[in-house]
């Protein structure tokens, strides 16, 4: 496969790519030796982002259209301003090494485990607030798995934190900040910062909503 080809199979299918690797994460978390409460919470934080992506972008899958037509009004709700190529970056690029990071790391860098939580707790809220008053719903792909996911794990997260007095002033210092940064300019500005309405990574018709999707075309995805 050629590099071009590769980045190509990627753009469509990353978040195929991450339901694959909650197997090996599961494992990990279930086999591994001696990995402590707080390992293991950002070890499922982990898993818990592949599951809210495969809920945005496969099934569902409806997030890309949802996005473009109801946050920005947009004409070309397949491919602007959030495209493919822009998915990739953000999901793959910036979350999953935020949180495989995060997970890895442990207890040593507690500071990038709430910065990790509070990009879950600023999917919930736009999840919950900001799509769906946009969008006039009460369901949007990713709500689900907000609530089910993200928002117990960001209890249980702060509840081992506070009771085995895992952070320091300098971890709040750091991850609280950082955690913010990264929902705005790693997420929200990056979809308009990368948008191009020339850009040939469009989404498929399924990504979009079903008011949105043309029947004569269905682009492969």
């Amino acid at each position: 496969m050629s590099p071009t080809l590769g980045v190509d199979f990627l753009r469509k299918h990353w978040y195929d790519l991450g339901g694959l690797l909650i197997l090996p994460v599961i494992g990990y978390v279930i086999l591994a030796p001696g990995p402590g409460r707080y390992d293991r919470i950002v070890w499922l934080s982990l898993i818990s982002l592949f599951l809210h992506q495969l809920e945005e972008y496969r099934v569902p899958g409806t997030f890309p259209g949802m996005i473009n037509r109801a946050m920005f009004g947009s004409g070309q709700p397949d491919r602007y301003p959030l495209n493919t190529n822009t998915a990739l970056i953000i999901n793959a690029g910036i979350g999953w090494t935020g949180y495989f990071l995060a997970a890895l790391l442990g207890t040593r860098a507690v500071w990038l485990g709430i910065a990790t939580i509070l990009v879950s707790l600023g999917n919930l809220a736009a999840h919950t607030l900001l799509f769906n008053i946009k969008g006039r719903t009460l369901y949007n792909a990713g709500l689900a798995t907000s609530w089910l996911l993200f928002a117990p794990l960001a209890y249980l997260f702060f509840r081992v934190v506070h009771g085995e007095q895992l952070a320091t002033a300098t971890d709040y210092w750091i991850g609280i900040p950082l955690g913010i940064a990264i929902n705005v300019f790693g997420v929200f500005k990056m979809v308009t910062w990368l948008a191009d309405k020339d850009t040939p990574f469009a989404f498929g018709q399924r990504n979009l909503l079903r008011s949105d999707r043309d029947p004569t075309t269905i682009r492969p995805s």
